[in-house]
């Protein structure tokens, strides 16, 4: 089994917990914001969804350069278009980690605007980051949505306030 089979897996595995965030979403609270600094609920749940579509970003070419890039990230309006969205991104993304070589997985990536280079790192690392880092820690965000507006929260790691027992 090839590392981007093992990632896939581990994606896979940490989805089952978003989808669980997403889930328990309020339609009506779509809007809503904890602080007039946060993002709406709407887009962090959205922002989440087209995360995963870095992996065909990131796999497909070896730079990105913003200043030229075409992207227009779908946008969700309740909790069923979004666990939609998100089952739909999961697949495609699980599947091209999981195709991924150990070779493709270590070639270098670069983040650019134009001649401003942010970063060239290796592939495995900005999908480690990009993809599945920056996922779980927009869901820990939306955990926290739930909880100020009094939706229960789900295990994530372990029991919550509302799901004591494993």
């Amino acid at each position: 089994m090839g590392i981007g089979e093992h990632m896939a897996d581990e994606l896979r595995l940490e989805a089952k917990t978003t989808r669980k965030v997403l889930e328990r979403l309020p339609d009506d609270k779509f809007d809503w914001k904890p602080h007039e600094k946060s993002m709406k609920l709407g887009a962090l749940a959205s922002h989440i969804v087209n995360n995963l579509g870095w992996t065909s970003t990131i796999l497909g070419s070896d730079e990105l350069d913003i200043a030229t890039a075409d992207f227009t990230p779908e946008e969700f309006h309740t909790s069923s278009e979004a666990v939609a969205g998100f089952d739909r991104a999961l697949e495609k993304a699980a599947v091209e980690m999981a195709s991924a070589t150990d070779e493709d997985l270590f070639r270098l990536w670069t983040f650019r605007a134009g001649d401003k280079v942010y970063f060239s790192e290796k592939k495995i690392g900005v999908l480690r980051g990009f993809v599945m880092s920056h996922g779980i820690h927009h869901r820990a965000q939306l955990a926290m949505y739930l909880r100020l507006n009094d939706v229960p929260v789900p295990q994530i790691y372990g029991p919550s306030a509302d799901e004591p027992d494993m």
